[in-house]
């Protein structure tokens, strides 16, 4: 039970009452009549506090939570006093979790109840747990305040965001993922399957016309290819401590892992398997799993992966994914490329490449592009664009490097990484190049 500020100003009042009597003896009975009145309502007023079980919650949560997106939660708070309750309440958010709208005031009427919704977004993934909700209780006249727990412990996952992926299960659905910039390529011969026959449609290639089916049917009939499935696509993120810088609010990790949320959907909606290989301090496996059920799966295998705080080896990388997968595989490194990497690399890729087929995928950072095109006005400017300068250069010798090995590449903006990514994936499947 504690003191609202109502009874503190009365309080006070008193003691400047009493100061006033002190030196106006007429002032002395008011002081004491006032106090004493004081006093019977305070204690009659705390009698008017609920006790411990008369308030009672619920909390409802979400299925899941997408890293950096807000979801709404709800709490349902009853009593059974009677009268009316004014209530200050404030959720046991996790530390991990940002809420707007809290604390929340709100009054309840006997018999009823109140469901107070908020917005709460993680900004750390993993398992959380929201504590019991607080709740202060103010007596009827308003001079105490009594703090209640309601609503219990609450245990939720926040995943990686997959807003990527269901943008493009929805845009799929509607046939518009060009609408992503995710590009529908042209499919080559090689990587694809005979599948039905159709009616010729404006646009199909000549030489896939079914010239005796035509003959037969007087009506041009076109051959229906769908593209070669079973292939295995494995994800090999870098969880080392150059993954911890930010870009944008998110970490490069956590960017990382959209792009992978993103590919792994598409790859298991083209009827290939997915499987993840971790590295840099972390190291976990995932064997290939398949179907679009699967998706679930890899979402709860990779919902708390974090950036460790050790070195990245792409050797040691190398000998896990040649290990652990026999067979051959479309491997996808996602990582964050120095020019210091480039001896290791490329030894680590060329024992990879005995077997698989190597797709290197690194972030540029934005940051310093965005510094690299600020304006030039002191000697401090234009030592840092120098610097600039030369890291972008030998990054560019790296990656042609890598290019000249016949490495697959993909080089760009942590937003723009998952569309990408996409996007050089299907240019593997349309070319069967795995």
């Amino acid at each position: 039970m504690r003191p609202t500020s109502l009874l503190l100003k009365l309080l006070h009042s008193w003691l400047v009452l009493g100061v006033v009597a002190s030196v106006w003896e007429r002032g002395a009975l008011l002081w004491q009549v006032w106090g004493g009145g004081l006093l019977l309502a305070a204690v009659a007023d705390a009698c008017t506090l609920p006790r411990r079980g008369r308030i009672t919650g619920k909390r409802a949560l979400p299925g899941r939570f997408a890293l950096g997106v807000g979801a709404e939660v709800t709490l349902t708070v009853t009593h059974s006093v009677r009268r009316t309750l004014r209530l200050e309440v404030f959720d046991g958010i996790p530390t991990a979790a940002e809420a707007e709208g809290l604390p929340h005031a709100v009054s309840i009427p006997r018999g009823e109840y109140a469901a107070i919704s908020y917005e709460a977004r993680f900004v750390r993934r993993g398992e959380h747990a929201f504590t019991p909700a607080h709740v202060l209780v103010h007596s009827a006249l308003g001079l105490w305040r009594r703090l209640h727990f309601i609503a219990g412990e609450s245990a939720t996952r926040a995943y990686p965001n997959y807003e990527p992926v269901v943008r493009f299960a929805l845009l799929a659905m509607a046939n518009r993922v060009e609408q992503m910039g995710i590009v529908k390529r042209r499919r080559m011969g090689g990587s694809l399957d005979f599948h039905q026959l159709r009616d010729y449609q404006d646009g199909d290639v000549l030489s896939r016309i079914d010239w005796k089916a035509t003959s037969r049917r007087s009506t041009l009939v076109s051959r229906d290819y769908e593209e070669t499935r079973n292939q295995t696509i494995l994800l090999v993120p870098d969880c080392g401590r150059r993954m911890r810088a930010l870009d944008g609010g998110l970490s490069q990790f956590d960017h990382c892992l959209n792009a992978m949320l993103l590919i792994a959907f598409i790859a298991l909606r083209q009827g290939d398997e997915v499987g993840v290989a971790g590295f840099g301090g972390v190291q976990r496996w995932l064997p290939p799993v398949k179907g679009a059920h699967s998706m679930p799966k890899l979402l709860n295998h990779l919902y708390n992966y974090e950036a460790s705080s050790e070195p990245s080896d792409f050797i040691e990388a190398a000998e896990r994914v040649m290990t652990l997968q026999r067979r051959r595989a479309l491997v996808i490194m996602l990582t964050n490329l120095r020019s210091e990497d480039g001896a290791t690399l490329a030894t680590a890729v060329g024992a990879m490449q005995k077997r698989h087929l190597v797709l290197t995928a690194t972030l540029r950072e934005q940051e310093l592009e965005q510094r690299a095109a600020a304006p030039i006005d002191q000697l401090h400017d234009a030592l840092q664009y120098g610097a600039l300068t030369h890291y972008f250069g030998e990054r560019r010798q790296l990656l042609e490097s890598l290019r000249s090995r016949r490495v697959l590449t993909v080089d760009e903006s942590a937003q723009m990484l998952p569309v990408a990514l996409a996007n050089k994936y299907l240019d593997v499947k349309a070319g069967g190049l795995l």
